[in-house]
């Protein structure tokens, strides 16, 4: 039997799924109360991303750095707010790694709007969104989670989710939280049957980050099956729809520079191109068997592609909804086929939340002691990390 596109088994019982929307109350009451079903995740959530903060700070002070500086202007960032400031240049160039065609607009286009009726530097903005997008990610991912296997297994997800070695990331100003946020809640559209929200969340997702193909295409193959199996017309227009976001920019770059294969051509420029995985398992092999002193945080990103791959073989195992398994399939195909830069593909996967629902079902079956220790683990390892990363590790998250 093919994966369901829907749930899978087994199904959650009735009693343990939250309010349901179509109950009494505005949509003003519904979301107060989702919000309350949905408190003991956020409230995880923030607990785990708080503590990294003071570890953070608590090093940058120690190295004599800000905090600040780091989180909110530094590498990728400095990209973004400059799009906003200035707009993407018009013409492709043959200078390595100084493009700008090659970073997605929406984040850009946000940090401008709303720094536009707020006080304070587009640097902040651009923080203070990040942290927002961050926390409506958390909910989407507590809300699939909870959709399929309860209540409890939705919060270890979410928790999970905010300890992830790269965790870090999503308090900053780049767009993994962003197109988190949107991903998770295009999926949760798609198993709740919502198929013009998931469209409308997809193209905004195909804005946002390169990999939104990777949702795109989740959502059509499972709009494409859903109109198969029904003959409805809703997830047809879905699925002809969710590419557009991501398709649209691409044209759009190749129509500024004057030729068909822009934006690819700009992808070129920042050595990024898809080799089928050769350049992965190069590095790979090197890092794990030939060098005798690794770089510690190379060592983590190798270990978050091996695991990442162990998970989604669970997923599968696990018959996950269709649509789960297709996004971090094709996700998985782009960051590991990449034949780009190496040490950025464990942030590049931080929003393939659905590979830890297989850890979060099994957390959250086990008896306490053992399932604070090993989410005390991986809390910890997290906030240590992301200091490392930020700090230590000379490179790019």
């Amino acid at each position: 039997m093919p994966p369901s596109v829907i749930s899978p088994r087994p199904t959650v019982p009735a009693s343990r799924r939250p309010p349901s929307p179509a109950g009494g109350g505005g949509v003003r009451a519904r979301t107060a109360r989702s919000l309350r079903y949905a408190a003991p995740a956020l409230l995880g959530y923030l607990a785990v991303r708080l503590l990294g903060l003071l570890v953070l700070a608590r090093w940058a002070h120690l190295k004599h750095h800000g905090v600040w500086p780091v989180l909110a202007s530094s590498w990728d960032s400095n990209w973004y707010l400059g799009i906003a400031d200035h707009g993407y240049q018009d013409r492709l160039g043959t200078a390595y790694d100084s493009n700008n065609l090659a970073f997605f607009p929406l984040y850009p286009v946000l940090i401008k709007a709303v720094a536009g009726v707020t006080p304070g530097s587009r640097a902040s903005v651009a923080l203070a969104l990040a942290v927002v997008f961050s926390l409506a990610a958390a909910w989407g991912v507590f809300a699939v989670g909870d959709r399929l296997y309860g209540r409890r297994a939705g919060t270890v997800l979410t928790v999970l989710w905010g300890a992830l070695p790269v965790g870090v990331v999503q308090w900053m100003a780049y767009t993994e939280s962003l197109f988190t946020a949107l991903a998770a809640w295009a999926l949760y559209a798609v198993l709740a049957g919502r198929w013009y929200a998931a469209a409308a969340l997809t193209v905004l997702a195909g804005l946002a980050r390169p990999t939104g193909i990777a949702l795109a295409v989740a959502v059509a193959v499972a709009g494409l099956a859903a109109a198969a199996r029904t003959r409805a017309w809703p997830p047809f227009v879905a699925a002809v729809t969710a590419p557009l976001g991501w398709l649209g920019f691409v044209a759009w770059v190749g129509a500024r520079v004057g030729r068909w294969d822009g934006y690819f051509a700009v992808q070129r420029l920042w050595r990024n191109t898809w080799d089928g995985g050769a350049d992965t398992l190069r590095e790979l092999r090197e890092l794990l068997a030939y060098d005798r002193t690794p770089q510690l945080f190379l060592v983590a990103v190798s270990a978050v592609l091996v695991a990442s791959v162990a998970l989604y073989a669970l997923c599968l195992a696990d018959r996950q909804p269709l649509p789960l398994l297709v996004f971090c399939g094709v996700l998985l195909l782009v960051v590991l086929g990449s034949g780009g830069v190496y040490f950025p593909r464990a942030r590049f996967l931080l929003p393939a939340f659905p590979l830890l629902l297989p850890l979060a079902v099994a957390v959250g079956r086990a008896r306490l002691p053992v399932a604070g220790l090993v989410l005390g683990a991986a809390v910890l390892s997290s906030a240590w990390l992301g200091g490392y990363m930020l700090l230590v590790w000379p490179g790019p998250p």
